[in-house]
């Protein structure tokens, strides 16, 4: 309540601060061109609130990768694990961080829509990790943005937008880079740039560029043996977190005698020690051209092509050593695309229109150390230990236990095709209007195989290691099989996410001063899952199976058919069609009366009140609603507690936004203050939950309601009697809260904060310019980060705090006509900025921000 009311008190403060400051003029604060509204507007003209770096900003603070802007932009955070692996989260939205093994088969869609140009891009756990090469400008646009932007857009939208080809311009410009990381590697960069002006009416324009991350974290020597499994752990076994383990997560046989009479063989990481193993390529090129066809019409083509290449992890884990890890088997990771976008634009009548689309194929092949699940996997032992360990006779367990190296091998394909026609009305009217048509279809093939080494020489009572395995099903499948050796699970999905919407934004000015805005749209998702998830289990049994039961693997094929392993014997396997047929089993039955896709469609809404006393004075306040498409659940139909049943599909979670918000220009456009205060109220909160009290896999549920309040704003300060200097700042505070669980599970507790929501953050930055006799133009410029404590889940069990931080970086160079050169060192204290955290597998696994760096950066231009 204390919380609540500093917040309340520090908002109203403001507001009425803001409120009483007079005096406005010629500009001098820099002003951004935007298109968040779908029309081209100032940052400073348009009631909602946008952070917009444009292309001097993103040069000027080294801006190249994700985790670059995201650092520049309080309110916005990310979990993840790495470049290419992360979710955005805006104003404090987020539940969990998807798992990467199983995001194609149960990652929730994300909140934040990422755009590249006018195509989204979000996929579950992956936002694609566009690298800021010739970027004109990155718009966040916090809060729901749906009626413009759909799906996804319930927290915010990111924008990336990249410079078009100038008509009747040359231009060419090249920048080198090179950088050293405290006790790690070197890196190195390099870009460059075209403009060719082909005709009166047609220009190219392409960029190129390569950039070399060295590592910094280093995997140690260690080993581990099965011993360490939860298996074997007994309840109250207290977790790093300080959360006890509960009873239905205690082992099985956490009382029998495992030390005795049972081998354990150790895991050795030996031939994979290697100082600074996280390495990181990426290089890529953009070719677009522009046509003007004649006075009324334009279009422009662009294709973009981008390989990521990384090695290692860009997490360290904090009971070893300083930016020290453990990994058993080799993390590697290629990540690569190409997007072909084009936009005709035009006049028809009196109205503007375009017609935008994009087509982006996106091929990921990562292999990922999965040894860590050692200490939550209560069933591991099945499958890399002796049967005589697993089941014991009355003489207590024996045998050996292989050793519990694990990986993933994970392989997905995802394409996206949108296409967006839209009109907009003058803009010099009194009554002005945007509206529109939009189309994507997602198709995101996913193939993940779980692989025990140690299952291969396990022998399971006469039989050493498990029969290889063909996947049986009727529906979609990527590979015939059978598994590789070793592969004890397969997930092989074919996940379809298609959206249709009409929507339209209309804004009447009452008078001068008054105008009001109200927006629509209509939306109807629908997210298919077709596959298997696959078990080598039952090829272990033979031939008498029946022992250990039946119902051990039924696979929903999202084509009306089910496939039963029968008994654990593969050759028992029999496809249903009909859930009402004699003898069906229960889970079968379930499984096809299940909906074959989580469909959502509906109206969300916005309005917008604005008032503009004078020039350079702005307020508004707005109700805008947002949503998330819901999605299919793997084990949909299960029974909980108390008559609980996991859901087959997800319904749509749902925002409801109220923000006021005021945008000044002051003392003769000297300072600019903008900023706003909201409120979100959360209902049906999607997250990803393993409580073996319901059932013993991972599902998704609509766990909670909640509610967050923020305030937000950013200054900027360009005295006139200082000429030269620019003062920058931007901060957050938010206030987040679980105020109802909806699934009956101890992991999710009302009072409790939304993940990745720190109460502050904040940033400032000063950059002094002055003129030198010889015609050149000098620089500094030093910049503060500071981020508060937050928590990295809303599950309990998983939930581990993320530390604040501060960083301080600085920056000096030089600038001519045609060249600049800058020195810079950034984390200049060498901070071990946690920017995420992950607990899921019992012992915490930190990603922290690069350590100290300095370097020098060279730039010629034509």
């Amino acid at each position: 309540m204390l919380k609540k009311r500093a917040l309340t008190t520090t908002i109203l403060s403001s507001a009425l601060l803001a409120a009483v400051a007079t005096g406005i003029a010629a500009a001098q604060v820099e002003t951004i061109t935007v298109t968040a509204t779908k029309r081209e507007a100032s940052t400073q003209s348009i009631p909602i609130a946008v952070n917009a770096m444009g292309e001097s900003t993103l040069e000027e603070l080294r801006v190249n990768v994700f985790t670059d802007y995201l650092m520049q932009l309080p309110g916005v955070t990310a979990g993840g694990s790495g470049p290419g692996q992360n979710t955005i989260y805006i104003r404090g939205l987020a539940s969990t961080t998807p798992n990467l093994t199983t995001a194609g088969v149960a990652g929730l869609a994300p909140n934040v829509a990422f755009y590249l140009d006018e195509q989204p891009l979000g996929q579950p756990g992956r936002n694609l990790d566009v690298y800021a090469a010739d970027i004109n400008r990155v718009e966040v646009l916090p809060g729901p943005q749906g009626t413009l932007y759909g799906a996804s857009s319930q927290a915010g939208t990111v924008r990336m937008i990249t410079n078009a080809p100038v008509i009747g311009e040359f231009e060419a410009s090249a920048s080198f880079g090179m950088s050293f990381t405290e006790g790690g590697e070197m890196s190195n960069n390099v870009e460059a740039v075209i403009n060719l002006p082909v005709s009166e009416n047609f220009a190219l324009r392409g960029v190129v560029y390569y950039d070399n991350q060295g590592g910094y974290i280093d995997n140690v020597a260690g080993t581990r043996s099965a011993i360490e499994s939860a298996r074997f752990r007994s309840a109250g076994t207290m977790r790093a977190n300080g959360v006890p383990v509960s009873a239905n997560r205690a082992g099985f046989q956490a009382g029998a005698d495992y030390t005795t009479n049972v081998t354990y063989i150790d895991a050795d990481n030996a031939a994979l020690v290697e100082d600074d193993f996280n390495d990181t390529t990426y290089q890529g090129f953009r070719v677009s051209g522009l046509w003007d066809i004649n006075s009324d019409f334009s279009l422009q083509v662009t294709h973009t092509r981008q390989e990521l290449d990384s090695d290692g992890v860009f997490f360290s884990d904090p009971e070893l050593g300083d930016l020290e890890i453990q990994r058993y088997e080799a993390d590697e990771m290629e990540d690569s695309f190409h997007n072909t976008a084009w936009t005709l634009e035009g006049r028809l009548g009196m109205l503007d229109a375009v017609y935008t689309g994009a087509y982006t194929d996106r091929q990921t092949n990562q292999r990922v150390d999965y040894s860590d699940y050692l200490f939550v996997g209560q069933y591991l032992p099945y499958y890399i230990c002796d049967g005589s360990v697993s089941y014991p006779g009355a003489g207590g367990p024996s045998g050996t236990c292989q050793a519990p190296n694990l990986f993933v091998d994970s392989s997905t394909d995802t394409t996206v095709f949108t296409q967006e026609l839209r009109f907009n009305t003058p803009e010099d009217r009194r009554f002005r209007a945007t509206f529109g048509g939009f189309y994507s279809e997602l198709e995101l093939a996913e193939r993940n195989d779980f692989t025990y080494p140690g299952s291969v020489n396990a022998v399971l009572f006469g039989q050493t290691g498990f029969s290889p395995n063909y996947p049986f099903t009727t529906g979609y499948i990527s590979d015939p099989g059978p598994f590789p050796a070793g592969v004890i699970f397969r997930n092989d999905v074919l996940r379809t996410d298609v959206q249709s919407g009409v929507f339209g934004e209309a804004s009447f000015d009452l008078n001068d001063q008054f105008s009001i805005t109200v927006g629509t749209r209509y939306y109807d998702i629908e997210v298919d899952l077709e596959g298997s998830a696959n078990s080598s289990f039952c090829n272990g049994f033979q031939p008498d199976a029946n022992a250990f039961g039946t119902d051990i693997s039924d696979l929903y094929n999202g084509d009306g058919a089910v496939t039963f392993h029968g008994s654990c014997n593969t050759a028992d396997h029999i496809t249903y069609t009909d859930p009402n047929a004699a003898g069906i089993p229960a889970s079968v039955a379930a499984a096809l009366a299940a909906p074959d896709a989580a469909r959502t469609d509906g109206f969300i809404f916005k309005a917008t009140g604005q008032w503009t006393p004078r020039d350079g004075m702005l307020f508004y306040a707005t109700y805008s609603e947002g949503f998330r498409p819901g999605l299919l659940n793997r084990p949909g139909g299960a029974a909980g507690p108390g008559g609980y049943t996991v859901p087959f599909a997800l319904e749509s979670d749902e925002v409801t936004n109220y923000e006021f918000g005021w945008k000044l220009d002051l003392a003769d456009n000297q300072l600019r203050f903008n900023g706003n205060v909201f409120f979100v109220d959360v209902e049906k909160l999607q997250t990803t939950i393993f409580d073996p009290s319901i059932v013993n896999l991972f599902f998704s549920d609509n766990a909670a309601n909640a509610e967050i309040r923020g305030f937000e704003g950013d200054v900027t300060w360009a005295p006139r009697d200082i000429p030269g200097l620019t003062v920058t700042g931007a901060f957050s505070m938010l206030d987040t809260e679980i105020t109802e669980v909806l699934t009956p599970t101890d992991d999710v507790l009302v009072g409790s904060e939304l993940a990745f929501a720190p109460g502050f953050q904040g940033n400032i930055r000063a950059r002094y310019e002055w003129e030198l006799d010889n015609g050149l133009t000098a620089h500094v410029m030093p910049q503060l980060i500071y981020s508060g404590d937050s928590v990295s889940d809303v599950i309990e069990i998983n939930k581990i705090e993320l530390d604040a931080y501060t960083m301080a970086s600085f920056s000096t160079g030089l600038t001519s006509d045609g060249w600049s050169i800058e020195a810079f060192v950034n984390n200049l204290t060498d901070e071990r900025a946690q920017l995420s955290n992950n607990f899921v597998y019992d012992r915490e696994r930190v990603t922290v921000a690069r350590p100290r760096t300095w370097g020098m950066r060279v730039r010629v231009q034509y």
